[in-house]
């Protein structure tokens, strides 16, 4: 499914920075051919939390993009909590 990428909350963003030659390769892919690979994101209680595709989150928020392809799993606030340790 798709997301607004504004709509999805990065609690772990901060804890590690992007390789921006990685960054910058996906945006030029994602240019020409598009996201191939969605970014896996929790649903808890209808809130978006994205733990993994961190480059190509960032590659869109670069890019300007609206929308973002996403592997959406529903999970409790315990789940949520497993995550972020």
């Amino acid at each position: 499914m798709e997301l607004p990428v504004a709509a999805i909350r990065r609690p772990l963003g901060r804890t590690r920075g992007n390789d921006q030659d990685k960054v910058a390769a996906l945006m030029e892919s994602i240019q020409q051919i598009g996201l191939q690979e969605p970014i896996d994101v929790l649903d808890v209680d209808g809130v978006y939390y994205g733990f993994s595709g961190c480059h190509r989150f960032e590659a869109h928020q670069r890019l300007g993009r609206e929308m973002i392809l996403c592997r959406v799993r529903k999970a409790t606030k315990e789940v949520l909590k497993m995550h972020m340790m």
